[in-house]
């Protein structure tokens, strides 16, 4: 047996450490001949699996046998780092161990050239061959290279280390930790002074005033260059946690100013802090510092930036002919209670203010409200507010019109454009065209089908059927693992008649319509495989709604039945879902001439004996257990439960759509849901709202695409479709919920008040945060639909004021504001008893000023 055999017997066994072994003790020509052979047997291994598939089982072999036996370190680099070892889901290799007792027959120069060279192919800190690389680092003792990868890789390998200090790389790498990109992403949460990096850091600094020094002035320098929160809030964490003097702040007090106008909060309110800590500050500094934070939109920093000019001034009463600046910039704060703060202080030290100063408030009175512009008028003169209501400078838009549906295309007419589309399910428009036109083409032809399908597949489907563990496809619970199937029994390439019935999946957990979904496709391969194919499929969407209109219903039964064919049963009973809501006279006459059981029961449909509008009702689970909406519980996990009762129609799938759904049901295919109810918007919202809501597992599967469908439906919306619309509404990743919005009230679809009680809920469950409801609510309301927003905004208030003496949620005033804004636009007229309440308050918040401002509105005298 030659050495190449003996190696290539290893690798197919996975022996690793056999290759290890052997690799060392090979003789140059071995060594050769060995390293000739692998590349092309890579090739090999690869050429066994799909084009998707990795190496993954096989990285730990190969890469030993190729740092034994190739000549030079760059082509030990490249083997070691080939993408064929790694997949998506890859974690570290593991073989370090190994693969530096192979090296170490290489010289001290070979492998100091290897580490270089494996240090930068580091693409991120979380890279597979991390690990090696810093080994080798450690070992060969050369120079470290400025490569990011690096050093964010030597943090996140360290972190969890008792004593970070210990490692042989700690002083070479602590002043990069300040310059390398990803450090502070690395080190997030590093929050125990007591231990870990940030213990060891400050465990430095109190041993060394020099070092202590240097991460004071690291820190400043990171955060001078800038990055989010995220990245940031170690280096904030370090800073604060050395607690610097005054008098090591002072030399750096120019770099701290240059933070106050941009940099992310955490890092703006520490450069305050250490600011107002300073006694030396020139005057033009200081005006630097005032005008910086007062332009910026985080109230507690302009608060306390007000805060820190008050006492500047009284401590050094010259400073007051510089405030009007920075004070005229605080006039335009979106918040009153700011707003009021900033001219109280400018009437506090008019006094000391010279002309130019009060010339500049004078300026900028425009810009406070009318109230708090007389007062200033009355110190500062100038041109005198006129108050004026909302309304009067509102002329709110038309509302969008709705567009009348488009007509579906026709069935996919050949296999060379149903092939690309059969490893994906998501459009599913080209998805009920890919069924159609399958359908059609296996009944006109089917030994044609067969063959072009056998030339155009792009590859094999074994994975359906068997395959190894990895790539196995146990349970179909796909569509397009039922066509595919359909195609392997048309083409021959399924084992055995009957072989898909091991891939049932479990229809317990699976929501209603993924299985009406799972039926249809299920059905078809069952019809292929017993050659009973029909002519076409009644269920295939004739509008983009969804609707299968009824004359071309009627008209598909009609050649079916001359074909002497039957329909199949799941795709006529999601024909029969799809009917329009308005009957079609001449359409039941029509049917009521077929002689198929299938023909007399689309026309019982069509002559009024359709099902009706089921009654949808949704409450809320905490921890597995039913509430309705007015009983919390914050402790639990919560999720919508809809609740589906219609009489029954005796077709078993039907009856399913309009029944309970499972409580832990699995969901998929979303994007299809709506187009199965196109006249009972509510019934595909009510199922679409058990995939709505995140939970520390999930994110919410449905998108604003998912509510545009519904939106374009039929029939009457309900609770479902209220809280699927106040759920997007307050996703600020998803601005589309605003369009989507206004077509509903262009539509007459918007059942406002209900949408403000589950907006309530939703806020008050941590699904979603007032600022951002009120950002979209304030958008639509200036686009036309006003009216809807107050009538929201007034049922959602009623939840969403707190009781006297407990804290109200961030985010409040403003709410409040806008639902002043709408009831003035509106004219709205009334008392809310919670707002009454809340007006009677005493105190001068922003938020008890606005609830007085909205009561003053409802209150007021018509005229």
């Amino acid at each position: 047996m030659t050495a190449w055999e003996e190696i290539r017997e290893f690798i197919d066994r996975r022996d690793a450490n056999a290759v290890a072994a052997r690799v060392t003790k090979l003789d140059e020509a071995a060594r050769k001949e060995v390293a000739a052979r692998l590349p092309g047997y890579l090739k090999t291994l690869r050429g066994r699996r799909e084009s998707w598939e990795g190496l993954d089982d096989y990285a730990g072999v190969l890469r030993a046998a190729g740092a034994g036996v190739l000549t030079g370190a760059a082509a030990v680099a490249t083997w070691l780092n080939r993408r064929d070892f790694t997949s998506r889901w890859s974690s570290p290799y593991g073989d370090t161990e190994r693969i530096m007792a192979i090296l170490a027959t290489r010289s001290a120069e070979w492998r100091a050239d290897l580490a270089g060279r494996l240090l930068l192919r580091l693409r991120t800190g979380e890279d597979r061959g991390l690990d090696l690389a810093l080994t080798l680092l450690r070992a060969t003792e050369i120079e470290v290279p400025v490569h990011d990868p690096v050093v964010v890789g030597w943090v996140s390998s360290v972190v969890a280390l008792p004593a970070p200090r210990e490692d042989p790389l700690f002083e070479i790498m602590l002043p990069r930790l300040f310059e390398a990109q990803g450090v502070g992403r690395a080190l997030q949460w590093e929050g125990d002074p007591t231990r870990s990096m940030l213990g060891a850091l400050l465990t430095l600094a109190a041993g060394d005033g020099a070092k202590r020094a240097a991460l004071l002035q690291g820190c400043v320098r990171r955060f001078l260059l800038g990055g989010s929160v995220t990245e940031l809030r170690f280096f904030v964490r370090l800073h604060e946690a050395l607690d610097p003097a005054p008098h090591e702040i002072e030399p750096q007090a120019r770099d701290y100013l240059r933070l106050l106008p941009a940099a992310p909060g955490p890092v703006a309110e520490l450069a305050l802090r250490h600011l107002r800590g300073l006694d030396g500050l020139d005057p033009l500094d200081l005006l630097e510092g005032w005008e910086s934070v007062l332009f910026r939109p985080e109230r507690k920093l302009v608060r306390a930036g007000l805060t820190w000019l008050d006492q500047r001034v009284r401590l050094s009463p010259d400073l007051a002919t510089s405030i009007a600046g920075p004070l005229a910039q605080a006039f335009a704060a979106g918040s009153t209670e700011l707003q009021e703060k900033a001219l109280a202080l400018a009437i506090r030290h008019a006094g000391r203010m010279d002309d130019e100063g009060r010339a500049v408030i004078r300026d900028a009175l425009g810009t406070l409200p009318p109230d708090l512009g007389r007062r200033a008028f009355a110190v500062f003169g100038g041109e005198e507010p006129v108050e004026t209501g909302p309304r009067d400078d509102f002329a709110p838009p038309a509302l969008p019109r709705p567009d009348a549906p488009r007509r579906m295309p026709g069935p996919i007419g050949s296999v060379a454009e149903m092939v690309p589309l059969l490893n994906d399910s998501d459009d599913w428009q080209a998805w009920e065209r890919l069924l159609a036109g399958f359908v059609a083409l296996v009944h006109r032809d089917r030994e044609g089908t067969a063959a072009a399908f056998k030339s155009s597949l792009p590859g094999r489907y074994e994975h359906l059927y068997g395959g190894d563990h990895w790539n196995r496809v146990d349970r179909w619970n796909q569509v397009d693992h039922w066509l595919i199937g359909a195609v392997c029994s048309l083409t021959g390439v399924a084992p055995q008649r009957g072989s898909w019935r091991s891939r049932l999946p479990n229809t317990r957990y699976l929501c209603p319509p993924h299985l009406l979904l799972l039926h249809r496709a299920a059905e078809i391969q069952m019809a292929v495989e017993e050659d009973v194919v029909p002519p076409l499929l009644l269920a295939t969407p004739t509008l983009t709604t969804g609707h299968v209109e009824a004359a071309e219903l009627v008209t598909r039964l009609e050649v079916i039945e001359a074909a002497g064919a039957k329909p199949l049963a799941a795709d006529l009973q999601q024909a029969l879902l799809r009917l329009p809501r308005e009957q079609d006279p001449e359409a039941a006459d029509r049917a009521g001439r077929l002689s198929s059981s299938a023909g007399r029961l689309v026309a019982r449909w069509l002559s009024g004996a359709r099902i009706a509008d089921p009654v949808v009702e949704v409450g809320w689970s905490h921890g597995g257990h039913w509430h309705n909406d007015s009983a919390r519980n914050h402790s639990a996990e919560v999720k919508p439960v809809p609740s589906l009762r219609a009489p029954a129609t005796g077709l078993p799938l039907v009856d399913r759509m309009f029944a309970d759904p499972p409580r832990h049901g699995d969901g998929a295919h979303l994007t299809w849901w709506p187009s199965m109810f196109p006249s009972h918007r509510e019934v595909a919202a009510a199922h679409l709202s058990r995939q709505l809501l995140h939970d520390q597992w999930h994110h919410p599967d449905v998108r604003t695409s998912h509510l545009r469908e519904l939106a374009r439906l039929d029939g009457p919306p309900g609770a479902a479709v209220s809280l699927v619309l106040a759920r997007l509404l307050g996703d600020p990743d998803m601005p589309e919920a605003v369009d989507i919005l206004l077509t509903m009230a262009g539509r007459g679809d918007l059942r406002a008040a209900e949408l403000g009680r589950w907006m309530a809920d939703l806020v008050e469950y941590d699904q979603t945060k007032l600022v951002h409801l009120t950002a979209a609510l304030e958008s639509v309301s200036r686009q036309g639909a006003h009216e809807e927003v107050w009538t929201a905004v007034a049922a959602a208030l009623r939840s969403l004021l707190p009781q006297a003496g407990r804290r109200p949620r961030h985010g409040l005033t403003e709410f409040v504001a806008l639902a002043a804004t709408t009831a003035a636009w509106c004219r709205a007229r009334g008392t809310i008893p919670e707002i009454e309440a809340m007006a009677a308050r005493r105190g001068s918040s922003g938020l008890l000023r606005e609830a007085r401002r909205l009561h003053g509105l409802l209150t007021a005298k018509e005229g």
